[in-house]
């Protein structure tokens, strides 16, 4: 009985732990349903999972920097979709126009995303202009001044070793491929293989780095969950990394994209989680008072995370322009819209201070796969607008009401 009892609570722990994957998997399942049902085919296609990393990718790491904006208070950065406008309209300028070498100029558009950032950081963080304001005049200017950097033109097409840096897939597909059948289906031997090898290789990190820093949280007197719910969650995360595996090696291998927003995720996630600065950041959302007296410069950590999301900004904005082939005046539009999105329906809190990088970005996750699946349904394009509201709405509303109940206990 007590055996029972201690799986059920370590289900339950899992389950209130990793919510957000559930309701992702349960909609993916929900949307097959319905895809084949109207004989659209299928969701879970290889080749349409890995449009959906592909189309997505910069949404993630867009939410990835501004989760920092938002657990600074609430905070959000509207400039973010202009600035990978104009990001990406200087990699047009430099990389096809000038002919300038494409590592010199992709570390000047970083740069130039990083100034921007501090732009906005100094105005929030040391003259106190609301962010709102902020980065709302930020969305106005760098809009106009990339459509002037344009002519209100696109620019295209990019050379190939550009685009290989962000489109291209590991391994790099052989004139001849050795195929074998799996699930009824060809698929090359080696893409396979290769892809199932860096899936397991990925397994074995996340558990070693789990599991140490489980055995630092006891050392340090934190509590942590049961070792039957630790274990369960490594069991299910695993799993889904296999799952996802499978279905790249089943089409062209894994994106070099995928490498690179699991590189920011990763990174991004220590300093949030294994930081004093990253820690900063929850202590100010949590009260900014407190924390100012605790001895945080607060000013300092504004300025930090504006800056940081100017950087990722020209990060999205060279994924994008690889994707699109083009640099054009009309990107980025509404992008800070998803990412702002993607971070409340990963489990950000509308008021600071709760989050983690990793829910942000399942929560891009299932903004993709909501566009997928209701593009795939063809459903119009107004009403995927708002649907995409109410989701949004319906995490808000369930930040706002769980806070009230635990405050009210």
């Amino acid at each position: 009985m007590e055996n029972k009892n201690k799986m059920a609570d370590s289900f339950k722990s899992v389950l209130k732990g990793n919510t957000m994957i559930f309701i992702l998997v349960g909609v993916m399942l929900l949307f097959e349903i319905l895809i084949r049902s109207f004989g659209h085919g299928s969701l879970f296609a290889p080749a349409n999972i890995t449009n959906i990393i592909r189309q997505n990718a910069y949404v993630a790491i867009l939410a990835t920097g501004m989760l920092l904006c938002i657990l600074t208070g609430g905070n959000i950065d509207l400039s973010v979709g202009s600035v990978v406008a104009l990001v990406g309209a200087l990699a047009g300028v430099f990389i096809v126009n000038l002919g300038m070498p494409v590592w010199l100029a992709i570390c000047l558009c970083l740069l130039i995303g990083t100034l921007i950032g501090a732009f906005h950081g100094f105005f929030i963080a040391y003259i106190h202009i609301p962010p709102f304001i902020t980065t709302l005049a930020g969305m106005l200017l760098w809009r106009g001044v990339a459509t002037i950097v344009l002519d209100g033109k696109p620019i295209a097409p990019f050379p190939q070793k550009y685009l290989k840096l962000f489109e291209s897939f590991i391994p790099n597909a052989k004139a001849n491929p050795e195929e074998i059948m799996v699930f009824g289906e060809l698929v090359d031997k080696n893409t396979l293989i290769t892809t199932l090898v860096i899936s397991l290789i990925c397994v074995l990190a996340f558990v070693v780095l789990e599991v140490i820093s489980r055995r630092k949280k006891i050392k340090n007197n934190y509590t942590v969950p049961s070792l039957s719910s630790f274990i369960t969650k490594l069991v299910v995360l695993s799993i889904v990394i296999m799952i996802m595996g499978q279905f790249l090696a089943r089409d062209r291998g894994l994106p070099v994209v995928l490498i690179l927003l699991g590189v920011i995720v990763a990174a991004y996630s220590y300093f949030t989680q294994n930081t004093v600065p990253g820690r900063y950041l929850y202590a100010i959302g949590g009260n900014a008072k407190a924390a100012k007296l605790s001895g945080v410069n607060t000013d300092n950590v504004m300025f930090f995370a504006y800056t940081n999301m100017g950087f990722i900004a020209a990060v999205a904005a060279l994924v994008t322009v690889a994707r699109l082939n083009s640099a054009q005046p009309t990107a980025g539009q509404n992008y800070e819209m998803d990412a702002i999105a993607s971070c409340f329906i990963g489990g950000a809190s509308a008021y600071g201070g709760t989050g983690t990088v990793s829910g942000a970005v399942v929560g891009a996750i299932f903004m993709g796969v909501l566009n997928n699946g209701m593009s795939i349904l063809g459903v119009d394009m107004n009403w995927q607008r708002a649907v995409k509201g109410l989701v949004l709405l319906a995490a808000v509303i369930f930040d706002v009401v769980s806070k009230r109940k635990k405050t009210s206990k």
